[in-house]
């Protein structure tokens, strides 16, 4: 591969990682002054959240089977637009139902960039040039999640939410008219000659799988404490140590950094079962102590801390258990990626709101502990098998 299309790859395939977390998360900030501005319930204006999260999950799900047998170019230049179209019309939105509803074309729009920048990535490597390819989008997949409601708020505090909107309008354009030098990577002879019903089955064959089905619920659960700190730490820093939004904005930022260290540090494992072993074991430690002290002597420096290497171990397992699912499915790459994807949202999706029942603390590190728990008990799993 040409170096200078290689440097242009690598640039593409990030873009297309963040791009969904971009999409759910860049507008949290401007939430309240929507529901001001709507004249509607906080609950409507969050509904545009779930909204995007299920086009999201069910973007991916159509999207990478049809790639499996139609490629990749034309496919994701499809989402890209359907993702424009719908976000232009999110501007001129009369009510918060129709905004919801746009959301939700606008999540499946989106979802093409996510799903097929691991398949692109697959069609490419495989081995430890597939590990470490992964472990960039793997860091900017997580990064962008945390980020993204960071950069949300700088813009609408000069724009209003349409400039969240017109941002991100921007961002999808720039994203299509890279598809035009981009090479297709998923050539004619090795497509699915199979019906496009019949490629659907492909999830049927991959849920078959028990170490398949291992490494996609060990992602979900990492995702699942990922979104359970997103959800829960701007209560935590603001209503329970009392610190202001400012010192919640840069918290937030520098704990992203991590989740992008761990991912760095798990390319340095040969073998991604261990990796992901050795990343359940940081989770699995950190989040103990995080249950532990949340009911003894719980202060700020040792919340900070112990999220930091929470993150770190986020960062290990999604770029370990994203290496062994997509080899482990590479018979149906865009399938497996569509399901890996989908399930991470399910997770996240459903961890969220958990974590605001009761003592907001006891409620998310209880989340954390479990989901690292059943993380560690897959990672012991997938060492028994080498890969």
């Amino acid at each position: 591969m040409r170096r200078g299309y290689l440097v242009f790859l690598l640039v593409f395939l990030g873009m297309l990682s963040a791009f969904g977390p971009f999409v759910t998360d860049m507008y949290l900030p401007v939430l309240p002054q929507m529901a001001d501005i709507f004249g509607c319930s906080a609950s409507t204006a969050q509904l545009g959240l779930t909204m995007s999260l299920i086009g999201l999950a069910v973007g991916q799900l159509f999207f990478g089977p049809v790639s499996d047998k139609y490629g990749r170019k034309p496919v994701l230049t499809l989402s890209l637009v359907l993702f424009a179209a719908s976000t232009v019309v999110i501007l001129f939105s009369p009510t918060m139902e129709w905004f919801n509803l746009c959301r939700l074309f606008q999540g499946i729009g989106g979802a093409g960039g996510i799903v097929l920048s691991r398949s692109i990535a697959t069609d490419y490597y495989t081995g430890r040039e597939l590990a470490k390819t992964l472990a960039i989008i793997g860091a900017i997949n997580g990064i962008a999640p945390v980020a993204s409601p960071v950069v949300g708020g700088l813009v609408a505090t000069f724009t209003g939410w349409q400039g969240i909107f017109i941002v991100l309008l921007c961002i999808g354009l720039v994203i299509l008219a890279m598809c035009v030098p981009f090479e297709e990577s998923h050539p004619q002879e090795k497509r699915s000659k199979e019906s496009i019903l019949a490629s659907f089955g492909a999830f049927l064959k991959l849920a078959g799988r028990p170490y398949f089905c291992a490494y996609v619920l060990m992602y979900s659960f990492a995702c699942a404490i990922l979104f359970a700190y997103i959800s829960s730490a701007s209560f935590i820093i603001q209503n329970h140590y009392s610190y202001s939004p400012m010192v919640f904005s840069v918290c937030f930022a520098i704990n992203s950094v991590f989740i992008g260290v761990g991912s760095g540090l798990s390319v340095k494992i040969r073998n991604s079962a261990k990796g992901v072993l050795i990343g359940s074991c940081i989770l699995l430690g950190a989040t103990l102590l995080q249950f532990v002290l949340a009911h003894t002597v719980y202060v700020f420096a040792m919340y900070e801390v112990l999220t930091i290497i929470t993150l770190t171990g986020v960062g290990f397992v999604f770029t370990a258990s994203t290496t062994l699912t997509m080899t482990e499915g590479r018979d149906y790459i865009g399938a497996s990626s569509a399901l890996f994807g989908a399930m991470g949202f399910l997770f996240g999706g459903i961890v969220s709101p958990l974590v605001g029942i009761g003592d907001i603390v006891s409620s998310t590190t209880l989340a954390m502990l479990i989901c690292a728990s059943l993380i560690f008990i897959l990672g012991i799993l997938a060492i028994r098998r080498k890969v």
